[in-house]
C-alpha cells in the first residue's frame, strides 16, 4: 500500500467492471481510498480527454489521504481506446461521459464492495462530482450544467441526486467563441451554466489560453461567473491548462510543471469538500479569508 507526501496510508483497486449498456466497451474504474476510516465521503472523477483510471495520481493519492474515497473511470475517449475524432463514435462521447458518471452513482455500493467492503464505510449524503478539462465539463453535468445544442437550446437535465457537490478544473467556457477546429469536431463544449445550482468549487489558471477558444483565460472561468451561488473561484496566477501537473509527473502535455501548486489545487479541493459537507471547515475558512497570498500566486472569490 502506497504512503503519500501526507503520510497516511491509501489503497487502490483496481480493474472493477461496473455494469453499463451501450458503449462497446467495458466500463471499469479505480477506486482509491484510505486504510482506516468510517463514513468516508466520495469523490468521482471524471478525467480530461485521452486519459484514463490511471491519470492523475498527484490529486487522487492525496484526495485519499485527506480521507475521501475516489472512483474513477475510464472513458471511451482514453488514447487506451483509439476513438479519435473521425471515428463515428466520438460524436456521442460526451454523452457516454456523462452516463458513466451515472452508472457510477447507481451502482455505487457494488462497486465498493468489491474494493475491500469499501461500500459500509463511506457516507452517502457526502459524494462530489470532480473534473478536469472535458471532465470537468462531464462532472459539470450532475452538479445541474446543460449542454446547448445547435439551436443554443438545453432542456435536457443530467443532474444526480446523489451529488451534493463538486469541483470544475479548467472547466469548458461558453461556446460562443469556439475556434473553428472546436466548432467542427467538438460542437458539445458549449455548456449552460445557469442551472448548475449544486455548490462548486471553480478552478482557473490564469496563464491557460485554450486552442479550443479564441477568448483568454477567462473562459475558464465562466462555470462560475454564469452560474447561480454557491460557488468559489480559485485562481492560481501561474497555472496553464494542467496547472502544475495533476495529470502526473513528467507528463509530455504538462507545460507548467509545478509540484506544488499541483498540491495546492488537490488540497483547495479536499478543504472546499471537508467544508461544504460540514466535516471540518477550517482550513477551507483559513484560505477564503485570507482571499489571496501575499505574492498574488493565487486568489479566491466567493459569491
Amino acid at each position: 500500500m502506497p504512503t503519500n507526501q501526507l503520510g497516511r496510508q491509501i489503497i487502490a483497486v483496481k480493474p472493477i467492471t461496473v455494469p453499463s449498456t451501450g458503449r462497446g466497451i467495458e466500463l471499469q474504474v479505480k477506486v482509491t481510498a484510505p486504510v482506516s476510516g468510517e463514513n468516508l465521503p466520495v469523490i468521482v472523477f471524471s478525467h480530461g480527454n485521452a486519459w484514463s483510471l490511471d491519470g492523475y495520481g498527484p490529486l487522487v493519492d492525496r484526495w485519499a489521504a485527506a480521507g475521501f474515497v475516489v472512483v474513477q473511470p475510464t472513458h471511451l475517449d482514453s488514447r487506451r481506446n483509439g476513438i479519435g475524432f473521425d471515428d463515428p463514435r466520438f460524436g456521442t462521447i460526451w454523452r457516454t461521459r456523462i452516463d458513466d458518471l451515472h452508472a457510477i452513482l447507481d451502482n455505487l455500493d457494488g462497486i465498493l464492495a468489491k474494493a475491500g467492503g469499501m461500500d459500509v464505510r463511506i457516507a452517502h449524503d457526502r459524494i462530489a462530482a470532480v473534473g478536469h478539462s472535458w471532465g470537468a465539463q462531464t462532472a459539470g453535468t450532475l452538479l445541474g450544467a446543460r449542454v446547448l445544442d445547435a439551436d443554443g437550446v438545453s432542456d435536457e437535465d443530467f443532474s444526480h441526486p446523489a451529488v451534493k457537490a463538486g469541483a470544475l478544473i479548467a472547466a469548458t467556457g461558453t461556446g460562443d467563441t469556439l475556434t473553428a477546429f472546436a466548432a467542427e469536431h467538438l460542437p458539445f463544449m458549449r455548456p449552460d451554466y445557469s442551472t448548475m445550482a449544486t455548490p462548486a468549487l471553480v478552478i482557473a489558471g490564469g496563464k491557460d489560453q485554450s486552442a479550443m477558444s479564441t477568448r483568454g483565460p477567462d473562459w475558464f472561468t465562466d462555470a462560475y461567473h454564469l452560474s447561480p451561488a454557491p460557488k468559489s473561484l480559485l485562481t492560481l496566477a501561474e497555472g496553464e491548462h494542467t496547472l502544475g501537473g495533476i495529470a502526473g509527473e513528467k507528463v509530455a502535455e504538462t507545460t507548467d510543471e509545478d509540484p506544488d501548486r499541483v498540491a495546492f489545487v488537490a488540497d483547495a479541493i479536499s478543504t472546499y469538500l471537508l467544508d461544504t459537507f460540514k466535516i471540518d471547515g477550517t482550513a477551507w475558512a483559513a484560505l477564503r479569508d485570507a482571499a489571496t497570498d501575499d505574492d498574488g500566486v493565487w486568489s479566491i472569490r466567493s459569491k
